[in-house]
């Protein structure tokens, strides 16, 4: 049941709270609190231990096994030009997966107490908070997980000796994306093409919050039409 006017104590452990919003979550989470120190999740150390990730364990953790899928490919007969082909396809999957993810799952619209406690967890808490560096990035816990029925699905469309090399791909894609978004919240770009990045994706955050889905790049948003308007275009 959704308490009457309840109100979220942010000195207290957020997750169990959330939910109670009901239908006043989506309108609560979009108001970002600008900090670079996060809330806590959890009463429990451990489970809080588990939300928690720096974002350099991203390519600690992955790149090796980026490395060797790709490797794989490779010993069982497959050439490197092949190889750099199917892991660039494994990318550009990636990137779609990316884009669509953000805007038909990390959107969705949600009321019930279960509904708003997964969506905070999945990226609710990104938008309260989206300067908290320690939850930018993905829980490796988390991703191992996905990657299992993900490594499935290109095992059943993909032949035994090109779906390594995609499966590598796709997750060379993640960890670029993961190491990208961190960067685009808290790195200080001088170089034009990340700077614009980092605008159109604060944007995202502050402004326009139901467009603008791409944090590599803005090519699915303008796909399928969700690339925002600028103030200036508004203005005329």
């Amino acid at each position: 049941m959704v308490a009457q006017g309840f109100t979220v104590d942010l000195d207290k452990p957020l997750v169990h709270q959330v939910g109670h919003l009901g239908e006043a979550y989506q309108e609560w989470v979009h108001q970002p609190i600008v900090s670079k120190e996060g809330p806590r999740f959890f009463a429990s150390d451990f489970w809080e231990f588990l939300t928690r990730t720096v974002w350099w364990a991203i390519p600690t953790i992955w790149l090796p096994v980026v490395c060797y899928s790709i490797s794989v490919s490779i010993r069982m007969g497959r050439t490197v030009p092949e190889v750099a082909l199917l892991v660039v396809f494994g990318i550009f999957i990636w990137t779609l997966m990316e884009y669509t993810l953000h805007r038909f799952l990390f959107h969705i619209n949600t009321t019930s107490y279960w509904g708003n406690t997964i969506h905070y967890l999945l990226h609710g808490c990104h938008h309260k908070h989206p300067m908290d560096g320690l939850r930018l990035v993905f829980p490796p816990a988390a991703t191992a997980i996905l990657l299992v029925p993900f490594w499935n699905l290109i095992k059943f469309l993909a032949t035994p000796t090109t779906a390594p090399a995609l499966f590598g791909g796709g997750l060379l894609g993640y960890v670029m994306y993961d190491v990208t978004h961190y960067y685009l919240h808290h790195g200080q770009p001088t170089v034009e093409v990340p700077k614009n990045l980092k605008k159109y994706h604060l944007n995202h955050h502050f402004r326009i919050q139901n467009k603008g889905f791409g944090i590599t790049s803005s090519f699915w948003d303008k796909v399928f039409g969700t690339l925002p308007h600028s103030k200036s275009a508004k203005n005329r």
